[in-house]
């Protein structure tokens, strides 16, 4: 059986800096497609990519923003993304609720506005995902089969919320990026069922380790290599896990200074990952399946699952990196990191840290 690489794309409008200073608005469509001279080096580079190697990503459409967005706009971008063969799924961000709100800018001075799935009612959680499924109906999408929380937030009543809300899987955790503290959220790989909802954990791996000490880190085309990933693609393949979920984000793929994403130029690091990442699938695809969320878990047997009760050895790999990968990948991105300020800085004049 072929190892499933799940590529997830969380695909968001930003609060561009609106709760803290009132001269800001948020940003919708530019923070998706991301153009550098005319042509998108975010969304746009990326369909084009898995369309070139036939490769069926995941998008995690972001649906609370129409509490600020009346005119819709992301109605037409997970239209497209639907249309060109790709699953779309459901992702939430509550801070978008403050916005029902007609006094929002005076609240949101008071206190930065909560937006977190952790240690939210679960009544509460199950309205906001029902809003979500509500505006895939408006949109004329399937019915959204797999959730992603906002931040990577989650505890146990978010799965009672997704179980009462009839989602049948998740994909909220990612023990590198958010701990919720509670030791059976602490997943690495593979599948887990909480509350009759499966979960399909973002990899989290160790990249590098020093006698008893070990750093974690959870697989994103942003952070990690080419070299990394296909490491660890083998390494699970080896270890019988069926399915590997990968993060990643529009945005990532155009180095940008401004909250409102008009200062940018192409991230070629990020986007020569990616096209390494589709290419080796594309050529492997006899023993590697890069297919959608949903999809993969269709196809694999619920009993494969690991309860909360079971080890965490059982099902609950964690994949060791190599220091000959991790040291090399970590100088080039703070050296590209540089280059990149450097290379707008001589375009746009010196740079000065939004507030």
């Amino acid at each position: 059986m072929r190892t499933r690489v799940c590529i997830t794309i969380d695909t968001e409008f930003s609060i561009g800096g609106a709760f803290s200073n009132a001269a800001r608005t948020p940003v919708a469509e530019p923070l998706v497609w991301c153009e550098v001279g005319g042509q998108s080096q975010g969304l746009g580079f990326m369909l084009d990519t898995f369309g070139r190697y036939g490769v069926q990503a995941t998008f995690f459409v972001e649906t609370l923003q129409r509490n600020y967005f009346k005119h819709d706009p992301m109605r037409a971008i997970a239209r497209q993304i639907h249309d060109q063969g790709h699953e779309v799924q459901l992702h939430s961000h509550p801070c978008w609720t403050m916005f029902q709100r007609d006094d929002w800018r005076e609240v949101a001075s008071k206190g930065r506005p909560k937006d977190n799935y952790h240690s939210r009612d679960i009544d509460d959680s199950a309205a906001l995902i029902q809003q979500g499924i509500d505006t895939f109906a408006d949109w004329g999408l399937p019915r959204p089969q797999v959730f992603r929380s906002g931040n990577m937030h989650h505890d146990d009543a978010l799965y009672q919320a997704l179980a009462k809300a009839g989602i049948p899987y998740a994909s909220n955790v990612a023990v590198a990026i958010f701990d919720c503290g509670d030791a059976q959220y602490r997943l690495y790989s593979g599948q887990h069922e909480r509350h009759g909802v499966r979960e399909f954990p973002v990899l989290t791996f160790a990249d590098w380790a020093l006698g008893s000490k070990q750093h974690i880190k959870s697989l994103t085309i942003a952070g990690s290599s080419f070299a990394e990933t296909r490491r660890l693609l083998e390494q699970a393949r080896a270890a019988g896990i069926p399915l590997v979920v990968i993060l990643t984000h529009p945005f990532e793929y155009v180095q940008n200074r401004d909250l409102a994403f008009s200062q940018t130029r192409t991230n070629s690091q990020t986007q020569r990952r990616l096209v390494q990442l589709c290419a080796f699938l594309h050529e492997n695809r006899d023993r590697f399946d890069g297919c959608g969320l949903a999809t993969a878990a269709n196809a694999i047997p619920a009993t494969s699952s690991v309860s909360a009760s079971a080890s965490a050895s059982a099902g609950n790999i964690l994949l060791k990196g190599a220091l000959r990968h991790t040291v090399p990948r970590m100088a080039a991105q703070v050296a590209y990191h540089k280059y990149g300020r450097w290379l707008l800085s001589r375009k746009h004049g010196p740079y000065t840290r939004p507030t």
